[in-house]
């Protein structure tokens, strides 16, 4: 069994896409899935499969979400050593608010990045680096001094997106490991 971390965009903000997360443990459980734990009420569930196509297990989640509550909801996963590599490999150094960064997953690699673009929507002060499939984003000023979002980065990459704080990713790997244990 692999143990994987699905990352749901855009789920119990501002009111809008409602999921109570025990609701959500249920229906993950009702797909095959074991060993089902969710993470704040953002959209974050720890499980583990012994599928292994990642592609029919998103459309597993997706469907079932939609079926169930009557809208889409775009979901990533990766695995718990994905996000032990993000963690590990954090490119953004230096004296750091940890607070204030954010690592945003990618569904895939981004064939073209116009950092230029992107560029324009930062505040002097932000730091960006994006690496394979997740982008490290460091906001010193406060993230509300920024105008880059999700939305604009879909745009700008052509590929689906979803923010986690640096806090919540390291939650999700101690989970993780914690579960293993």
């Amino acid at each position: 069994m692999q143990t994987f971390i699905s990352l749901l965009r855009g789920i119990n903000v501002s009111g809008q896409k409602l999921i109570k997360m025990a609701d959500l443990r249920e229906l993950y459980f009702g797909l095959g899935f074991t060993d089902v734990q969710t993470y704040i009420q953002s959209g974050n569930v720890i499980f583990k499969t012994q599928q292994t196509d990642r592609k029919k297990i998103i459309t597993k989640i997706e469907n079932a979400i939609n079926e169930k509550y009557g809208f889409h909801v775009p979901v990533q996963i990766r695995s718990q050593d994905e996000i032990k590599t993000v963690i590990d490999n954090l490119p953004i150094k230096g004296e750091r608010e940890f607070n204030r960064l954010l690592v945003t997953f990618l569904s895939e690699i981004p064939e073209t990045i116009p950092m230029d673009e992107i560029k324009k929507f930062m505040a002097p002060d932000d730091d960006i680096v994006i690496k394979d499939r997740e982008i490290y984003f460091y906001f010193p000023e406060g993230l509300g001094k920024s105008k880059l979002d999700n939305k604009t980065l879909e745009r700008k990459l052509n590929v689906k997106t979803t923010a986690r704080n640096w806090k919540t990713v390291n939650k999700l790997y101690e989970m993780c490991v914690n579960q293993s244990s």
